[in-house]
C-alpha cells in the first residue's frame, strides 16, 4: 500500500514555503540562525547592562516596544489559523476514514499511545529528580528572592487555576460545547476537537454525494490555511530572533544559574525522551531510521522551540508528516490535531520534575504513593493543558496543592519557565508525529524512509 492509497482525490501541491527559499537556504536554517542571533544579543546585552540601570532600561524599552511586538505578530498569525485548521483537518480526517469501526480502532490506538508514552516521560523525569535532588539544600535567600520577584505572577496563575476549576468531572462535561462558535472564540480546543469529531462522523453517515462537497470545502479551507502559514513563516527568522532576544535580554543567565540543577534535570529528561525514547519508538513501531526521522522533523522542532506552542506548530507538523514522512492525510489530520491538545509528553515530564523539586525545597516528603499520584495527575493534567506558552502552569498548581506543596511555590520556577517551556514543547510536538507514524504504519502504510523521498 502506498501512502496515498486511501486519500480522497489527487495529491495536493502545498508548495515549499516552510522548507526552502529560492536562494537555496532552507527556511528552518534561517530560523535557527535567527534563534542564535537573538540569544547571543539578548544574553550579551543583559550581561553588559546588568550593572547599569540606565542602559538596561533602554534594552528593556527595545524588548517591550520593538522585539516583543514583532514576535507577537508572528505568533498571532499562527494562532489565528489554529481553530479553522483543527476543525478542517480533523473533520476531513474522520470523514475520509469512512468506516466508524476503523475510526474506533485508530482512536483507541492513538489514545493508548498518548497515555503510555506520556506516563513514560513522567517516570523519566521523576527518576532524574529523585537521583539528583535539586531542591535539597536550596538556598533560603534565593527562595525568598524568587518568591518576592515572581510572587504576583504566581498569584495570577493561581487565580486562573481556580477559575478553570481544575481537572475533574466538569472537564469532561465541558468537552461537549453548548455553542461550538463560542468554544472556538475562546480557543477551547477540547471542545473544538469534540465538535470536529462529531461533524466528521456525521459526514460519514450521510450519502456520499452530499458529503463530498462539504469535504472539498473543508479541504480547500485547509489548503488556504497552509498558504497563510507559509506567509507567516517568511517572517519567522526575524520573529524568532525577536522572541528569543526579549526572553534572554530580560533574564540572561542569572535566574538560570540559581536554578541550575533543577533546569538540568528538566532538560536532561527532555533530551532523553526526545532522542532516546523516540528513536526506539520510531524504529520499532514505525520502521523508520531515527536519523532520517529527526532530520525530516527538524523544521517542526525549531518551530516548536521558538514559539513554545504545540498549536502554533500544528500546521508545520501536518505538512511535515504528510510530505516528508508519507503519513496519509486522513491519519495526519486525525492524530496531529488531537496530539497538539492531548499529547504533552514534555509538559508531563516537566510537571513531574517540578512537583518533586518544589516538594524538596519546602521539605515535603513524597513517598511512593504520593509520587504515583504525581504520575497519574501529570498525565491527566497534560491532557488538559492548553497548547500555548505557559499553558501548563495553572494546572501544575493544582497538582502541587493535591500533594501538599504550597501552590504559590511555583513562583520559584517562573523566572525560567519561558526557557523550559520552549524546551518541553519540542518533545510535545515530536511525540505527536511519532504517534502519527506509528498509527500509519499499523494501518499498513509504507512510510517514506529514504533521503530522496521528501517532497520536491
Amino acid at each position: 500500500m502506498t501512502p496515498n492509497d486511501e486519500t480522497v482525490g489527487p495529491p495536493i501541491d502545498r508548495g515549499d514555503e516552510t522548507t526552502s527559499d529560492k536562494d537555496g537556504l532552507a527556511l528552518h536554517t534561517k530560523i535557527l540562525i535567527g534563534l542564535a542571533v537573538g540569544a547571543i544579543f539578548g544574553i550579551g546585552l543583559n550581561f553588559m547592562t546588568a550593572s547599569n540601570p540606565g542602559a538596561n532600561a533602554k534594552v528593556m524599552w527595545v524588548a517591550k516596544y520593538i522585539t516583543d511586538p514583532v514576535g507577537q505578530v508572528f505568533l498571532r498569525m499562527l494562532f489565528m489559523v489554529v481553530v479553522p485548521l483543527v476543525f478542517a483537518s480533523l473533520s476531513v480526517g474522520v470523514a475520509q476514514l469512512g468506516d466508524l469501526k476503523k475510526l474506533g480502532r485508530i482512536g483507541v490506538k492513538t489514545f493508548s499511545y498518548f497515555m503510555l508514552v506520556t506516563a513514560l516521560a513522567v517516570m523519566i523525569g521523576l527518576t532524574l529528580v529523585n537521583v539528583v535532588k535539586p531542591g535539597v539544600g536550596f538556598s533560603p535567600e534565593i527562595q525568598s528572592q524568587l518568591m518576592e520577584t515572581f510572587g504576583q505572577e504566581a498569584e495570577q496563575k493561581g487565580a486562573q487555576a481556580k477559575s478553570d476549576q481544575g481537572f475533574g468531572i466538569n472537564t469532561f462535561v465541558n468537552i461537549v460545547p453548548r455553542n461550538p462558535i463560542d468554544a472556538a472564540a475562546r480557543t477551547d480546543m477540547l471542545a473544538v476537537i469534540f465538535f470536529a469529531l462529531i461533524f466528521g462522523i456525521a459526514l460519514t453517515l450521510i450519502p456520499r454525494e452530499k458529503s463530498e462537497p462539504v469535504q472539498k470545502v473543508l479541504e480547500g479551507l485547509g489548503e488556504a490555511i497552509i498558504k497563510i502559514v507559509g506567509m507567516a513563516m517568511q517572517i519567522a527568522p526575524f520573529a524568532v530572533a525577536a522572541l528569543i532576544f526579549s526572553t534572554t535580554a530580560r533574564f540572561g543567565w542569572s535566574v538560570l544559574q540559581s536554578l541550575l540543577w533543577y533546569a538540568a534535570c528538566v532538560v536532561a529528561g527532555l533530551l532523553i525522551h526526545q532522542f532516546a525514547v523516540y528513536s526506539v519508538l520510531v524504529k520499532v513501531f514505525a520502521n523508520l531510521n531515527p536519523l532520517v526521522f529527526f532530520r525530516k522533523v527538524t523544521p517542526v522542532m525549531i518551530t516548536a522551540f521558538s514559539t513554545s506552542s504545540s498549536n502554533a506548530t500544528l500546521p508545520t507538523s501536518i505538512k511535515t508528516a504528510e510530505e516528508e514522512l508519507g503519513v496519509p492525510p486522513q491519519i495526519a489530520g486525525f492524530v496531529l490535531p488531537l496530539g497538539a491538545t492531548m499529547n504533552m509528553n514534555g509538559t508531563a515530564l516537566f510537571e513531574g520534575v517540578t512537583c518533586v523539586f518544589l516538594a524538596q525545597v519546602f521539605g515535603v516528603n513524597l513517598g511512593i504513593t504520593e509520587q504515583l499520584i504525581v504520575v497519574v495527575l501529570s498525565v491527566l493534567m497534560a491532557v488538559g493543558t492548553a497548547g500555548v506558552p505557559g499553558g501548563s502552569i495553572p494546572l501544575l498548581m493544582i497538582v502541587l496543592d493535591t500533594i501538599g506543596v504550597p501552590p504559590g511555590g511555583i513562583a520559584i520556577v517562573l523566572g525560567i519557565d519561558r526557557i523550559l517551556d520552549m524546551a518541553r514543547t519540542v518533545p510535545n510536538v515530536t511525540g505527536d508525529i511519532t504517534a502519527a507514524c506509528f498509527i500509519a504504519r499499523s494501518e499498513g502504510t509504507q512510510l517514506k524512509t529514504g533521503a530522496g523521498a521528501s517532497a520536491e
